[in-house]
């Protein structure tokens, strides 16, 4: 009998310590509990086992508990012969939220379909080193002014203070007055995150920077809260001249 209860109890630890285990994913925080065995295939890059689940009886269209397709999970983690098996096989519908592999738009992936988190291809794409996926996502009419949560891809990179993205989008038209949820402008988040290069970049794009968002507060009032003396003689030096 204590053998019994003592195998149930570890069977119930091993179950608990399945359904905790987290897999690291660009933009997704994943835990066991929410995928199903071609999910998990999938995010591993066992291409074999998910033609193997594709074969017997899966769904490849089978959304895991946070509305997530195998396509998508492939994509997020770059299992790219996972990616490959999917469309060799000829079973999936290209309409996902985000894509890793330039070869998905060029079969017809659209690129404005949202994830559960409102993120669409774009915002995915700025968190890549070069921009040769956001440019190919804009060359399939992806929408550069896509809001997520509360965010515009330029609100997010200038947030994440990536300077190449913030030039990328600024030079394919990204609207520079965008706001997030409260009204707080690129010239804002460039402030409070401490980017005195991106401020610079922003001020070029006759920004107004006496524009107030939901708490009354500017730009500058901004440089002031947080101290950034510098920032502030940017800001006055760019009025100065203008």
């Amino acid at each position: 009998m204590r053998k019994l209860f003592s195998l149930g109890r570890r069977l119930g630890q091993a179950l608990l310590s399945s359904r905790d285990k987290e897999y690291a994913g660009r933009g997704y925080h994943i835990r066991d509990w929410e995928l199903r065995k071609i999910h998990r295939a999938a995010i591993k890059g066992d291409a074999a086992e998910v033609e193997r689940c594709l074969r017997r009886f899966a769904d490849v269209d089978a959304r895991d508990r946070k509305d997530r397709t195998v396509l998508h999970l492939a994509c997020a983690h770059g299992r790219v012969e996972v990616v490959t098996v999917l469309i060799k096989m000829n079973l999936c519908h290209l309409n996902i939220t985000k894509a890793c592999a330039i070869i998905l738009l060029e079969r017809g992936a659209n690129p404005n379909i949202k994830d559960i988190y409102g993120n669409t291809a774009l915002h995915y794409a700025m968190y890549n080193k070069g921009t040769s996926l956001a440019e190919k996502l804009l060359s399939h009419r992806a929408n550069i002014e896509a809001l997520n949560e509360g965010n515009t891809p330029l609100l997010l990179v200038v947030i994440c203070r990536r300077q190449q993205m913030v030039e990328f989008l600024l030079k394919n038209q990204a609207n520079v007055h965008a706001v997030d949820n409260f009204r707080k402008t690129a010239l804002m988040h460039a402030v409070q995150h401490n980017s005195s290069s991106i401020i610079s970049l922003l001020l070029q794009q006759n920004i107004n920077i006496f524009y107030q968002d939901a708490f009354g507060q500017t730009a500058e009032d901004y440089a002031v809260c947080c101290d950034l003396r510098r920032y502030m003689l940017i800001l006055r030096d760019w009025l100065t001249l203008n």
